[in-house]
């Protein structure tokens, strides 16, 4: 196995777990991201565990996809989810520190994304 491959291994278990675990602590509705909606106008707390509970699913869904083949649109969402989940904490009131640590969930979707070579045209985000 090349090394190239064997790095594109790495990251797409490190990115799944990445993603897995959040989605996990999602779908379990954890109580401070919960909170975290009402900083966007969602106030209803109802309304916010559900959300909360969709994109719990969406970032399960995305690690397993990563797992079975890096496809570069979900790699790409990744990576801007990563940016904006990592954003959050300093929007909320946490310390610009907590975003500074989280760029690996960012930064490990886009260079899995690069290696898997950036796309041409629109088909090629699919593949």
């Amino acid at each position: 196995m090349q090394s190239t491959s064997k790095a594109m291994w790495v990251l797409r278990i490190a990115v799944a777990g990445e993603f897995l675990g959040h989605g996990i602590f999602a779908l379990q509705g954890k109580k401070d991201w919960i909170g975290w909606f009402a900083n966007f106008g969602v106030t209803d707390v109802g309304l916010a565990t559900q959300l909360l509970f969709l994109v719990g699913i969406f970032d399960v869904l995305s690690a397993i996809i990563i797992l079975i083949r890096p496809v570069r649109i979900v790699l790409l969402w990744m990576v801007l989810w990563g940016f904006w989940t990592a954003l959050l904490r300093p929007l909320v009131g946490m310390p610009i520190w907590d975003f500074v640590e989280r760029w690996a969930n960012w930064g490990a979707p886009l260079a899995l994304l690069i290696l898997s070579g950036w796309p041409r045209n629109i088909r090629e985000w699919f593949k």
